[in-house]
């Protein structure tokens, strides 16, 4: 007969199955591997666990908890990604209000005490209801068309498009269907929305130009940023299970995305060719980029759900750290060397900001640096490649992924500089 476990080891599951709570509630939340295991090693030992001991992926978190000569392995799935910075944000809170008690009193945490502050913090509603999150989608994507040297017309139809494609797209993920196909269709309105906006207004002869090079800014909210960035900040803490697999979902999604627009390009024969920049004085394009800059950043930060305080310490980080960037670009630099800069830019300064905010450093940075990712770059690549111009295809592709890995590179080196966890491997 099997022996029934002792209280001790009792106790054990269920400060096990705490600590593991933590960790799905991270993942789900959409923050790297590295940071799941942070948590969940620090609420552990804050409940008496001698050792915790876990291994993320993507969608699988495997844990072992120590305590003398027991010990409990777990096994959990999440199947649902998403981003909630909020949510992230009151996890961080809650596990700093628990190691900060054990490391200063020496007194370990109640189970049912975590338990209950995990049921309030799952329990939290989004900050904004569907049509408040198609707005940030919106200005978001505006200020990325804007940053792609778009015009007036091309804003309003980015405007339109972004926000619609990403109702269409929060309605279906909240009902549970398949994230890829939910991409696909999200990009396909986005596409649709914004190309009959500005066929309709030159077919009335209230525009003399079909402004259709803009309409690849309408996807933009489609940007796997968080997942982009978190797997190369995996791969840099030498996690290679979960950042591959991050980086592999960054990548289906962008090309489930790609192909939507291909799709829509092919079927009313339009391009995504680039756009001249607007003429205007130097110092009347300085001012509005360093707004586009930061009402990018800010949309895509609510769109994040991050309360308004974060979403705004996001935004003036990322405002500056963008024209910086498009300062270099202009001036010369290749565009992953001035991307590698403005990175290193942000995370220095998001070392500096979150702990002064109290909120996760991952809710600023990420937030500040997917205004830099190269979405419109990588969406060409795909279109190319699926006109059969190859030539064209590996130009952009390669270009969109240097970039990306210098924002990486840049990120990193910012976290070398500033948190010891990461300049030494113990």
């Amino acid at each position: 007969m099997p022996l029934e476990p002792n209280d001790d080891e009792l106790e054990l599951i269920r400060q096990s199955g705490a600590a593991l709570r933590v960790g799905r509630l991270s993942l789900a939340s959409g923050t790297g591997s590295y940071r799941v295991k942070a948590s969940m090693s620090r609420v552990a030992r804050a409940l008496g666990v001698d050792r915790h001991e876990a291994h993320v992926t993507l969608t699988e978190i495997t844990t072992t908890s120590h305590r003398g000569r027991s010990f409990r392995t777990e096994v959990a799935e999440v199947r649902s990604i998403g981003i909630n910075a909020d949510r992230l944000s009151a996890l961080e809170q809650m596990v700093s209000r628990l190691d900060d008690a054990y490391r200063t009193t020496g007194q370990i945490a109640s189970v049912d005490d975590v338990n209950r502050q995990l049921d309030q913090i799952a329990a939290r509603r989004p900050l904004y209801p569907a049509l408040l999150n198609a707005l940030w989608s919106s200005i978001a994507c505006a200020a990325f068309a804007f940053l792609n040297n778009g015009g007036v017309i091309e804003l309003c139809g980015v405007f339109l498009g972004a926000g619609l494609g990403q109702l269409a797209r929060r309605a279906m993920l909240h009902r549970g269907y398949n994230q890829f196909g939910v991409t696909m269709i999200a990009a396909a309105v986005a596409c649709f929305v914004y190309l009959g906006f500005v066929l309709t207004l030159s077919t009335l002869g209230l525009t003399d130009s079909q402004h259709q090079a803009g309409y690849v800014s309408a996807v933009l909210f489609l940007i796997p940023g968080f997942a982009l960035v978190t797997g190369a900040l995996d791969l840099a803490k030498l996690d290679f299970s979960a950042g591959v697999a991050r980086l592999v979902y960054a990548m289906m999604l962008l090309t489930s995305a790609a192909l939507a627009v291909w799709g829509v390009s092919a079927a009313l024969g339009v391009t995504p060719d680039p756009v001249s920049p607007i003429d205007v004085a130097p110092w009347v394009l300085l001012v509005l980029r360093l707004l586009a800059s930061f009402f990018g950043v800010l949309g895509f930060a609510l769109m994040f759900n991050s309360p308004w305080r974060m979403a705004v310490g996001a935004a003036s980080v990322g405002m500056v750290a963008n024209v910086v960037r498009i300062e270099l670009v202009d001036a010369g630099f290749v565009a992953q060397g001035a991307a590698a800069v403005a990175a290193l830019l942000v995370g220095i300064l998001a070392a500096w900001v979150a702990p002064r905010m109290r909120v996760p450093r991952i809710t600023i940075s990420v937030p500040a640096v997917v205004i830099m990712v190269p979405g419109v770059t990588a969406y060409r690549a795909v279109f190319y490649l699926s006109n059969g111009d190859t030539t064209q295809a590996l130009a952009y592709g390669f270009q969109a992924a240097l970039v990306v890995t210098a924002i990486a590179i840049g990120l990193a080196v910012a976290r070398m500089l500033t948190d010891k966890a990461w300049a030494f491997e113990r």
